[in-house]
């Protein structure tokens, strides 16, 4: 049903190209909060490393759900880890940095990305394709808390 309402009232290749980027940009924020998690030093490390954790675990969901959107409609999720940095829209650092204060502003800068680029999501499919939307606005919820999570 939501794959039949999109195609008839929106340019289904664009969405897809658009929720191609938000997958790779999920990996991407998997692995930087995954890892940041592993090397975090400073101050609360252990608290910042269980939080991160905790987000890794949330964006490796999200991935899912957009790899899931993505197939509905017909296309494919980028499927090589080496082209996920091409596909993404916006960048995102390394944690080469492990100190606390390093890697809270390098995602704090990752989360609003993914507000921006899910924030778009939601404007390209209001009323034209209301699957993609409902899932764009549940990870945009999620990412909102993140970015206050991490500003906190």
């Amino acid at each position: 049903m939501g794959t039949r309402v999109a195609r008839s009232r929106m340019d289904v290749s664009k969405l897809v190209e658009v929720l191609t980027a938000a997958y790779a940009s999920e990996w991407l924020a998997y692995y930087q909060y995954w890892l940041g998690a592993k090397l975090v030093r400073g101050a609360d490390e252990g608290r910042v490393a269980a939080e991160l954790t905790l987000h890794a675990t949330e964006e490796l969901a999200h991935a899912v759900l957009v790899a899931d959107r993505i197939i509905q409609l017909g296309g494919a999720p980028v499927t090589q880890p080496r082209d996920w940095r091409a596909s993404r829209p916006a960048s995102t650092d390394a944690p080469d940095d492990p100190w606390v204060g390093t890697l809270l502003d390098q995602n704090i800068v990752g989360e609003q990305c993914a507000i921006s680029v899910y924030k778009d999501i939601m404007d390209l499919t209001r009323e034209k394709d209301p699957v993609t939307y409902n899932v764009a606005l549940g990870i945009l919820q999620q990412e909102v808390e993140h970015e206050e999570d991490l500003q906190s």
